[in-house]
């Protein structure tokens, strides 16, 4: 197969896995070296093993990167830091995009940069909704308050004390009061930490002094 005949089967997909391929007429066990040379000569790029996408100049759907996150490793949503500056809860702007899942922890670097995904128990698999990318294609975001919640968690190894302080100037938490505070202590309590709910406790207290 000529890489202009592949490109013409599956130039209407955003991304193509290997499910995908082994449907398409004519991809046969000769296929796999042409392809694996196309892929070597930059023709089709490697997200992970078995998901790939055309070159940028051959693609007719550009999916973003948080559509693509969501493909990469599923089930998962964004969230973390990513998510975080996203509602301008912390100052600084991420290119990493971390995502939660319930499968084991993992991460993948390719062509567009390091995809981390954190483990969290399947109860607290929740507070993020359905969000569209400019080709239309369906990814998921936490909300301000569970992004808030999955971070304090995965982080709260480095919260030594005076738990305020730390939010607030060595995390650079800000514009806080965006944050629902009866979500913010629902979604905590899933996790059923001690630790988290004290921080969260101070993080309100925060909210409740400013």
């Amino acid at each position: 197969m000529r890489y202009e005949e592949f490109k013409a089967k599956v130039i209407g997909q955003p991304l193509i896995s290997r499910q995908f391929l082994d449907l398409v007429e004519g991809v046969g066990p000769g296929f796999w070296v042409q392809f694996r040379r196309w892929v070597k000569a930059g023709k089709i790029l490697k997200l992970r093993k078995g998901l790939y996408f055309l070159d940028p100049a051959d693609r007719r759907i550009n999916p973003s990167r948080l559509f693509i996150a969501g493909e990469i490793y599923s089930p998962s949503y964004v969230s973390m830091e990513y998510a975080l500056s996203s509602y301008s809860l912390i100052p600084e702007k991420t290119a990493d995009i971390t995502c939660i899942t319930t499968k084991k922890t993992a991460a993948f670097k390719n062509a567009l940069g390091r995809f981390t995904y954190q483990h969290v128990k399947e109860k607290c698999f929740t507070g993020f909704h359905e969000v569209r990318d400019e080709a239309g294609l369906v990814y998921f975001m936490a909300s301000p308050e569970k992004a808030a919640v999955d971070f304090i968690y995965l982080n709260r190894h480095k919260f030594k004390d005076n738990y305020a302080k730390a939010l607030y100037d060595s995390f650079r938490f800000q514009n806080a009061d965006i944050l629902k505070k009866v979500k913010l202590f629902e979604y905590a309590k899933l996790f059923n930490d001690r630790k988290l709910i004290l921080i969260v406790t101070a993080l309100l207290r925060g909210l409740n002094n400013e």
